[in-house]
């Protein structure tokens, strides 16, 4: 009896080291599918920029696939209802994908998958890709485990299929026929080769000054890898990232840039610890981590300082450059990331999950287990992470000591000076008249006094996290998400009871 193969892409979109592929092509006849699901279209974390990067990805593995025989269909339907329809013509036995470790309409969808593919007698497999383990048991060994995986031979492209050809692809979908309004970014340009591309230039010569250059908004606009959305869309694999990593640390005389290169190769494996994170307990996309933590912050949501945040207009210059520069280009380095969120957690007492949504349709490099876990970490509500508040005046002058950035994205201030750039509402009203920056007409004033908000969101967590109950939760998740001794920094100090101190985290 013949077999027959589809290859379900999802957010591995590359040929390289792409385990369902190598499969497919020992098959009697393979084809190759994506979906683009009415539930990714709709959902409150999904963009038009996700889709428009997805596209673009697709349209070179399209022709890089037909070139070796293989269809690859591009269809918009929910899953279950596209594969019937498509085993009229196309009736596959087997499919493969790899593991995806995706928001909750994702885990959903596959829950249905599966039902179906039994009740169909269709040969799922998933394959993994990451360093996420799926049904993992215990936290101890993991990285043992992901060591494992990433030093593992990369699985050898197909040079050639079997394909089905009766199956005709039909041209790709714009945004505007999927309903879907233009996204208004500057984005990265997608695809395996453009990846492969910034791979390369990162671990040849972008990347020498990487610990330096990554707390810079400005900065790490070159000096940061810049390879995120490639990862979260699948057009680099993780293993494929790590091995040359690995590889070209070996060959490097400079200590300083051996130095820089592993500090990047540490981050990966934290790529895969958060992950891991979601695959564990997909509920943190929704729930507070630490129960401890609940209605905290829940009944006393200010919508008029969310949307504030959002527009990039709290008074605030260092947050709101920031927020008009993600706005503008779908990116920013991660030092920049954790303040914004730090600011609408603790500063303006947000809770997470509402600013997470706008963040995620925010970020072309959105992939919900780095999001959901970093969203709650920064917020505090893990119950075991130190508490990180960002100073948005500390980190300009550290980061911005030109004011190069903030006089970029905030134009307002294009005049003020600079000893006053971080705090324009301390100028006097002549200095405003000067500048052309009337405070409250042409730049707000700031939402909140910042050491009264800080000093508020510090005692309401810390009173929550000194409960007896509080800290008996803290050792469970401890024991269920924490990173021992992995070669990973420790990421938690729990029972920490005691007044921070200002240095080290209401100034940060």
């Amino acid at each position: 009896m013949s077999q027959r193969s589809l290859v379900w892409f999802k957010r591995d979109l590359r040929l390289r080291d792409h385990a369902p592929l190598a499969t497919a092509a020992q098959a009697d006849a393979a084809a190759a599918i994506y979906l683009i699901e009415p539930d990714w279209l709709a959902s409150p974390e999904g963009s038009s920029a996700h889709v428009a990067f997805a596209l673009e990805g697709l349209a070179q593995l399209r022709r890089a696939l037909a070139a070796r025989g293989l269809p690859l269909l591009v269809e918009v339907g929910e899953a279950c209802s596209v594969f019937e329809r498509l085993r009229a013509r196309f009736p596959f036995d087997e499919l493969l994908s790899h593991e995806e470790t995706g928001s909750g309409w994702s885990y959903r969808r596959d829950q249905v998958v599966a039902a179906w593919c039994r009740r169909h007698s269709v040969a799922w497999t998933e394959f993994p890709q990451t360093g996420a383990v799926r049904g993992l048991r215990s936290r101890d060994g993991w990285a043992r485990r992901w060591q494992a995986r990433m030093d593992a031979p990369q699985v050898p492209s197909p040079t050639g299929f079997r394909g089905e050809a009766c199956l005709e692809p039909q041209d790709l979908p714009d945004l505007a026929r999927l309903g879907l309004e233009p996204h208004g970014k500057q984005l990265q340009m997608a695809g395996e080769a453009t990846a492969e591309a910034t791979l390369a230039s990162f671990l040849a010569h972008r990347g020498h000054d990487y610990l330096k250059s990554i707390s810079s908004p400005l900065r790490a606009e070159r000096g940061g890898s810049r390879l995120s959305p490639y990862l979260a869309f699948g057009m680099l694999s993780m293993r494929q990232v790590h091995q040359a990593t690995v590889a070209a640390i070996a060959t490097r005389e400079d200590t300083g840039v051996r130095r820089a290169l592993r500090g990047f190769a540490g981050r990966l494996r934290w790529h895969c610890h958060f992950v891991q994170k979601l695959e564990s307990q997909p509920s943190l996309e929704f729930r507070n981590l630490a129960r401890a933590t609940d209605g905290l912050r829940e009944g006393e949501f200010d919508r008029a300082r969310f949307e504030a945040w959002c527009a990039g207009a709290t008074g605030y210059p260092m947050v709101d450059a920031c927020m008009r520069s993600l706005r503008a280009t779908g990116w920013l380095n991660f030092r920049m990331r954790a303040m914004l969120v730090s600011f609408a957690a603790y500063h303006l007492w947000l809770h997470w999950r509402e600013p997470g949504l706008f963040l995620a349709r925010q970020f072309l490099d959105y992939e919900a287990g780095i999001h959901w876990s970093q969203m709650q970490m920064q917020s505090g509500t893990t119950g075991i992470n130190t508490l990180r508040m960002y100073s948005p005046t500390k980190q300009a002058r550290d980061h911005d000591p030109d004011g190069r950035f903030i006089r970029r994205w905030v134009p307002e201030l294009a005049r003020v000076p600079l000893p006053l750039l971080a705090e324009p509402w301390r100028m006097e009203p002549s200095q405003q008249r000067a500048a052309g920056c009337v405070i409250g007409r042409d730049y707000p004033a700031p939402l909140v006094e910042e050491k009264a908000a800080l000093t508020h969101a510090r005692d309401r967590l810390y009173a929550a996290r000194r409960d007896p109950l509080a800290r008996r939760e803290a050792d469970a998740i401890q024991a269920r998400h924490g990173s021992r001794r992995s070669g990973l920094p420790p990421t938690t100090r729990r029972h920490r009871t005691s007044v921070p101190s200002p240095q080290a985290d209401l100034f940060e």
